[in-house]
């Protein structure tokens, strides 16, 4: 029975992650007919619809807005402005593998302020699976070779972003709800990106432009319920890792819809990124194993670089806290 749950908890997050990539398709779609925070605004309202399946019975929609820790809601909301904001230009801008590869920076950024911030120890092969990863973005970017465009330095801010949610998310704790951390990446790009759109704001022409519109921010928002229905039912590692297969999903989007293909040395770089997540994943695994063996692995939040999703994703808490049967 518990073979089963994994398997479909690991199916329910790669069609998380499938819905992901579709909608940051969905956001390169519309580079160049809308303006980026306008597509990050609208990802916002659309993410409302999934939020009456959030809310348990006892819970009141305030808590959206309403946070034991005020502060970290602020700083999270923040950080997820930022990020979705970064994540569409740099969509727009760049080819998609090569945005993807370096929003995979952020399991990096994640370690370096639990080192230098949190004061947390990191292993060696930590240190080597998030140095693998900056090896593999160093060669997809090949600096001195080619120009680096605006692009990437948003796409940078991203993984940055990215890694300051998980921080923020991991200091408020088990107990604030999911509603609340939820509410928290709403607002942030449903107030910034509202007020950044105002001064460029187009109302969208044809159905068209409101269908990728709804796609980007429908499908992320799905993803993100899925992933949690993966978390509810499978341990965390195990739904982390195919988070790698975005980058098959990006690459083939790329080549077939937006004719852009991928270099040889873009392609290495890109393995490179994808094997270091691999090893991540194994050490994870490893010591997930070990806590299982040792029967308080339920009881434990998961560690910053298992929580780690792509740049659409928002990090909540699985559905059910409680032990799989």
């Amino acid at each position: 029975m518990r073979k089963i749950l994994f398997t479909s908890g690991i199916v329910l997050a790669l069609i998380g992650y499938a819905f992901f990539s579709i909608s940051d398709a969905c956001s390169k779609g519309l580079a160049g007919r809308l303006d980026p925070f306008e597509v990050a605004f609208f990802g916002g309202v659309f993410g409302l619809l999934i939020v009456p399946l959030l809310k348990r019975p006892n819970e009141s929609y305030r808590m959206l807005v309403l946070s034991s820790h005020p502060w970290l809601w602020i700083v999270r909301a923040a950080a997820v402005f930022v990020a979705t904001a970064g994540s569409v230009e740099a969509f727009m801008l760049l080819p998609m593998p090569e945005a993807l590869s370096l929003m995979f920076l952020m399991p990096f950024f994640v370690t370096i302020v639990s080192v230098l911030f949190l004061k947390e120890q990191v292993t060696g092969w930590a240190w080597l699976s998030v140095l693998m990863g900056f090896a593999g973005v160093m060669i997809v970017l090949r600096p001195g070779v080619k120009a680096l465009q605006f692009g990437h330095l948003c796409a940078i801010v991203v993984a940055m972003a990215s890694a300051v949610s998980v921080i923020a998310y991991r200091f408020a704790g088990k107990e604030t709800s999911r509603l609340t951390l939820y509410g928290s990446s709403l607002c942030g790009p449903l107030v910034g990106d509202g007020i950044l759109m105002a001064q460029h704001f187009v109302l969208p022409h044809g159905l068209n432009d409101w269908l990728l519109l709804f796609g980007y921010g429908f499908l992320a928002a799905a993803g993100q319920l899925l992933l949690m229905l993966a978390a509810s039912i499978a341990p965390a590692n195990r739904v982390a890792l195919p988070q790698y297969s975005q980058m098959v999903w990006i690459v083939a989007f790329s080549y077939f819809i937006f004719n852009q293909p991928v270099d040889m040395w873009d392609g290495i770089g890109i393995a490179v990124v994808t094997l270091s997540g691999m090893l991540n994943w194994l050490r994870q695994k490893i010591r997930f194993e070990k806590m299982l063996h040792r029967g308080w692995w339920w009881r434990r939040k998961p560690t910053p670089e298992v929580i780690a999703a792509t740049p659409a994703a928002v990090i909540t808490p699985p559905l059910e806290d409680k032990p799989h049967e």
